[in-house]
């Protein structure tokens, strides 16, 4: 790549290497390109107010100066010997990691000295590496894991090694080390033998080709696509640096409510310009496709899969992805949902579908991603229940390249939905867990929700489907598992956009940085998750540690409070999702709230029992037997399987009126007493961020009252009770609440 100091809006102009390899360029020289803009990318925020920019990627000096000399002791050299693209990608990382943390400019060199140093790199790529592991760290490491370890030189000094099988392995090792710096770590004794236990771990873009981004709250896309390929925002070198270092393998660039033009030559050229980028940070590039893509850029006149012509258009398609994109992850599709085109259409099935695109793909080593998120047009059957009753009964049929992507609940990420069904039901399928990171149902990136509990929920929940201890974790690992069930996958919906903080809400990046462990590691506490992100975006020091992990650990619960408790669900403003709608009966009815909550005289709560919907049936009986019975079933999920009485006794000792009631207060008081917590944090957090958050919290706790007061003006006039002591009082009266009109609220696809 050249750099051009004739800058566009103060950004240097680069040019990608694809042009300039036809200008006879040398190749060799676009890493060393990649190196700079890695160097140069989030590490300027030192200059400047911290906006947030860098994210958790600070490299600041360490407050500890014990610390500091403790690593600078260690850091004395970069012992290197490896021309991998990710290995230099690491280096290059360290560099300028132990620059901003240490104050030091370590020298690289291709041998071990005396002197000590870090020394990375592959275990067939360095014999000094290979003689310095154990037996057993080759087995434990799999393909993209790492050994960070540290060492007694033989003269005393240390040195710590970073190995790996593979160029991204030590990547990720290069982060897991300074992962360990920033969060406060000595380095003696240092010892982290580790691998992902999720092979495929992929953000999800719902970005459109005109940059729009459908349920997307921090700004437009990042992809550029109309100055791309021939201008490389160093944005896209950021990204993939802060996704490589949470161990995210994949990123699908487009909406799942596909375009098919993104199938064209002109925007392949465009996607493989980002796949360069990506590449070294271990980042796979996927695409949505659109199912009628052979008919809207093809020219056929069918897309019905089992035509012969069909088939044959999209395995020349796919060869045509490869030639420029020669490590493409594969398709991610919305088939017969919502409108979306699909095989149903033509009277196939899903499987019909997708192993039509699975045999294009399998030469060449690609996936397709097909989801679960399905309903008919047609209002037959609970909701709820439509995903399973289309797939299960299609076990066994998919191809082994074929993933069903399933959302972590039945319906559509609400704040608190049991797990889905189908995890674990599909034994000879492989299935991925498909989460929302953008915060669709949770205020989008205004109210402060940190998503790690509620995923934990669904990854910890024992579907017992093989036996106890059968966890939707267990299902997508797939070979960590003892019970056989094939590897999956896990995807996150993402929060990314241009805003210069990357999501909105600037603790809105705790949730990318949540999945991508999560991801990693699915047994890793949510609670240790967000002390890491602390220590990384803001500060070691425990008086800014403690109070804010307990408010994100606090927020998830105090949102579902003061939104939808007691498993309350999409009871929320119509198309765009923002504040309460518990009225709305217009339209379809499954996209209504009272098709949900199903409020009367008599009670609140949508029957799912085997008296009812009949729903709970499709879990395991041990399982279903939990959920079914009203004085078993958890709290968090009672009105999502159960109508109950306005006057049903809650193990509380109140009934169930006054507990809804509460809970709702409980969260409007939990938000409101973090307006005091991060006030008093003024003097320790930068005063940019620290502003930012507190107009947002200030948001927050009045639109927390906005819920309480719109919900329950509406419930009231169906248990014609009165709210009990502690509670506040509505504001206005309900038609108040009810005339309350939003309009172009961003992620709003019908008001693009």
């Amino acid at each position: 790549m050249t750099l051009n100091p004739l800058a566009r809006n103060n950004r240097p102009l680069i040019f990608h290497p694809r042009s300039q390899l036809r200008m006879g360029v040398c190749v060799s020289m676009r890493w060393m390109w990649i190196t700079c803009l890695a160097l140069v990318g989030l590490n300027t925020g030192g200059l400047r107010a911290d906006d947030g920019y860098r994210a958790w990627l600070r490299y600041d000096p360490l407050d500890q100066v014990s610390q500091r000399q403790a690593w600078t002791s260690v850091v004395t050299g970069l012992v290197c010997r490896e021309d991998d693209p990710s290995v230099k990608v690491a280096l290059a990382e360290l560099q300028m990691g132990f620059s901003g943390l240490l104050g030091i400019d370590p020298s690289v060199r291709p041998e071990v000295s005396g002197s000590g140093g870090v020394l990375i790199g592959t275990i067939d790529g360095n014999p000094e590496i290979a003689v310095r592991l154990r037996p057993e760290d080759a087995d434990q490491i799999g393909s993209e894991g790492y050994v960070v370890r540290t060492y007694s030189n033989g003269n005393g000094k240390p040195l710590v090694m970073i190995a790996a099988r593979s160029g991204v392995g030590v990547l990720y090792g290069a982060f897991e080390l300074l992962r360990q710096v920033q969060t406060g770590v000595y380095p003696h004794g240092l010892d982290k033998v580790d691998q992902p236990k999720i092979g495929l771990r992929m953000l999800n873009h719902w970005d459109n080709l005109n940059r729009t981004v459908e349920r997307g709250y921090a700004g437009f896309s990042l992809w550029e696509w109309f100055e791309l390929p021939d201008y490389v925002s160093p944005r896209y070198h950021d990204y993939a640096r802060l996704s490589a270092s949470v161990g995210i393998n994949a990123t699908v660039l487009t909406n799942v409510n596909a375009n098919a033009v993104i199938l064209t030559e002109a925007y392949l050229e465009k996607v493989a310009t980002l796949a360069d980028v990506f590449r070294p940070y271990g980042i796979r590039v996927f695409l949505t496709a659109r199912f009628s893509a052979p008919m809207e850029i093809g020219g056929l006149e069918t897309a019905d899969p089992l035509d012969p012509g069909v088939a044959a258009w999209w395995h020349a398609k796919v060869e045509e992805i490869y030639r420029h994109v020669p490590d493409f992850g594969g398709f991610l599709v919305k088939a017969n949902s919502e409108g979306q085109p699909g095989p149903q259409d033509y009277g196939r099935s899903h499987a019909d579908g997708a192993n039509m695109l699975a045999d294009a793909l399998a030469p060449h080593g690609g996936s397709v991603m097909w989801r679960a998120f399905v309903y008919a047009a047609e209002i037959e059957m609970d909701r709820a229940m439509q995903a399973y009753a289309e797939f299960q009964p299609l076990d066994g049929t998919f191809r082994p390249n074929v993933f069903i992507q399933i959302k972590n609940g039945a319906i559509d990420f609400m704040p608190t939905e049991p797990f889905h069904p189908l995890f674990g039901a599909m034994p000879k399928t492989r299935q991925t867990l498909e989460l929302q990171i953008t915060q669709e149902y949770l205020g989008a990136s205004i109210h402060l929700a940190y998503l790690a509990p509620m995923w934990k929920n669904c990854l910890d929940a024992d579907t017992r489907v093989a036996g106890e201890g059968t966890t939707v974790a267990k299902v997508i690992a797939g070979s960590d598992a003892d019970d056989g069930y094939l590897p999956g996958a896990i995807a996150g919906v993402a929060n990314t956009g241009s805003n210069r903080n990357w999501t909105g809400h600037p603790m809105a990046a705790a949730n990318w940085y949540a999945f991508g462990r999560l991801a990693w590691n699915p047994d890793l506490s949510s609670e240790s998750v967000a002390e890491e992100w602390v220590r990384m975006t803001f500060s070691n020091d425990a008086h800014v540690v403690t109070p804010i992990r307990e408010m994100l650990m606090e927020s998830h619960p105090a949102v579902v409070d003061y939104m939808m408790p007691l498993g309350l669900h999409h009871i929320m403003a119509w198309d765009h999702h923002y504040g309460p709608g518990p009225w709305i009966d217009e339209g379809r009815p499954d996209w209504t709230a009272v098709y949900y909550h199903r409020a009367n005289a008599d009670g609140i709560g949508f029957d799912r029992t085997v008296s009812g919907s009949g729903a709970v049936s499709q879990y395991h009986p041990d399982v279903a037997g939990i959920f079914g019975d009203v004085d078993a079933c958890p709290d968090r999920y009672l009105l999502w399987f159960h109508h109950l009485p306005w006057n049903h006794p809650m193990a509380s000792g109140n009934d169930l009126w006054d507990e809804m009631c509460l809970r709702y207060q409980r969260g409007v008081d939990t938000v409101g007493s973090w307006l005091e917590v991060w006030a008093g944090l003024e003097s320790s957090i930068d005063a940019q961020q620290h502003n930012h958050v507190l107009r947002l919290l200030t948001r927050q706790e009045r639109e927390s009252r906005w819920w309480r007061d719109a919900c329950l003006s509406y419930f009231q006039a169906f248990s014609k009770r009165p709210l009990p002591e502690g509670v506040g009082a509505p504001g206005h009266d309900l038609e108040y609440y009810r005339n309350l009109r939003l309009r172009y609220v961003p992620g709003t696809p019908s008001e693009q």
